[in-house]
């Protein structure tokens, strides 16, 4: 029988209270580390997929060799949506079952790669810092998308960059990981240097916009919740 993952005991369920939570734990983010350098040690990637129609979300971690990119392990884990959707607050939703997903891999994370901000964030505290924080593990956010930041198109080669601003402050880069393919947004989400956070991805990212972390994060999410459904559609008990 499946197991749906519980939200997790006084996890919030109101966006005062979540605020709260944001605003109680921003402090702790680390910025003045480098992090692991491309190639050092196992790089994880996490992502989700939702089904609204039955309020889940499935998460999973998927554990890279950084020199390979190839699977060293992989994890999933599938629980309720435990949160409204409301912008800025998206961690609230993610987070339980992202985290269920990491606590089933035996082998070391090594550096996070979140589908998502980290400083790049109304409140300096997007899902990627957000992760970092609870974890202590080293985690950058590489958005497909930008929030809301203003940001000049990079040039159009692999590697060029253009900061993403909030008055004046950098606070993520637009990078272009591939000749001509639009950009990704990079921010740092804990104990990793933006610098640095830019080098992995394009070292992750050798032949498609996103880096390898991701594609294989939102391919292992997709499959287990379609797993999930089909068990719910064939009249199966969701325990």
């Amino acid at each position: 029988m499946p197991v749906i993952e519980p939200v997790p005991d006084g996890w919030p369920a109101e966006p005062a209270a979540a605020r709260e939570v944001q605003d109680a734990l921003r402090t702790r983010v680390v910025l003045d580390e480098v992090g692991p350098l491309p190639g050092e040690g196992p790089v994880t990637g996490v992502d989700v997929a939702y089904d609204d129609e039955r309020n889940l979300v499935a998460a999973a971690a998927v554990v890279l060799d950084t020199t390979t990119l190839t699977v060293v392990e992989e994890a999933t884990a599938v629980g309720r949506v435990a949160f409204p959707y409301v912008p800025g607050l998206l961690a609230f939703r993610e987070l339980p079952a992202v985290l269920a997903a990491l606590g089933r891999l035996r082998s070391d994370p090594g550096m996070v790669i979140c589908d998502g901000y980290g400083i790049a964030h109304p409140r300096r505290f997007g899902l990627a810092s957000h992760l970092g924080v609870l974890t202590g593990l080293p985690v950058i956010g590489v958005a497909k998308n930008p929030f809301m930041f203003a940001c000049k198109e990079p040039g159009r080669l692999r590697g060029e960059s253009s900061p993403l601003l909030d008055d004046g402050e950098e606070v993520g880069r637009a990078l272009r990981t591939q000749d001509g393919v639009k950009p990704v947004f990079v921010s740092i989400g804990h104990r990793v240097s933006l610098g640095n956070a830019c080098d992995n991805v394009l070292h992750l990212a050798r032949s498609y916009r996103l880096p390898e972390s991701t594609r294989r994060a939102d391919s292992l999410c997709r499959q287990a919740l379609r797993a999930i459904v089909a068990t719910a559609d064939e009249g199966g008990t969701l325990g």
